[in-house]
């Protein structure tokens, strides 16, 4: 009886000193992981979306919160001192996965600027050739909401990949409705 006491004890002295190493492990790394997904995760989306940004929209970048409570990163494009784009990033229902979609917007108009794929596990040749230009092309310049042909829209879904490219068509919508409630505060934000 002694030693299954003794056991149970060392175990969970074990089990707890481990979940301690392995928090304080995510924490003190928490920031060197943020700044590589920056760089090589949403920084090459960003160039893809907005290919003559003065500024850095990374550097610049701000935090929101929608009426959801749900934060919101939002990257600024700046030409000539001014506010021309914002850029942020949403996730859409794909088939091996969430589909991240870095989304621009033209602060004129609201059109869609354009998109970039941020991360999937999509099907390899077939669901990640939504990050193919011939698909991510349709958006620039359309008017949010966007759809799919097949319910009345005007984006083409990739052949064979239907549920890549709705996921990726939610992952738009839903930046576009962040952007939209978050609106007068980016224009506050970035005022001069």
């Amino acid at each position: 009886m002694i030693a299954i006491v003794r056991m149970v004890v060392v175990l969970s002295v074990l089990c707890g000193l481990s979940g301690f190493a392995l928090s304080y492990l995510k924490m003190i790394t928490a920031t060197a992981i943020e700044e590589q997904e920056l760089t090589y995760v949403q920084g090459p989306a960003l160039k893809r979306v907005f290919t003559q940004a003065e500024n850095s929209p990374i550097a610049d970048r701000r935090g929101f919160t929608l009426a959801s409570g749900e934060k919101v990163t939002v990257f600024p494009i700046m030409k000539g001192g001014k506010l021309v784009g914002v850029a942020l990033e949403n996730f859409g229902k794909g088939y091996g996965g969430p589909i991240g979609v870095m989304v621009g917007f033209n602060t004129s108009d609201d059109t869609l600027a354009g998109v970039g794929m941020t991360t999937m596990k999509e099907t390899p040749g077939l669901g990640m050739r939504v990050a193919d230009p011939g698909f991510t092309t349709q958006f620039m310049n359309a008017a949010a909401p966007v759809s799919l042909k097949n319910q009345g829209g005007k984006i083409d879904a990739v052949s064979g990949a239907t549920i890549s490219s709705a996921g990726s068509v939610e992952a738009v919508n839903k930046a576009a409705q962040a952007y939209m409630g978050l609106k007068p505060e980016i224009f506050k934000a970035w005022a001069k």
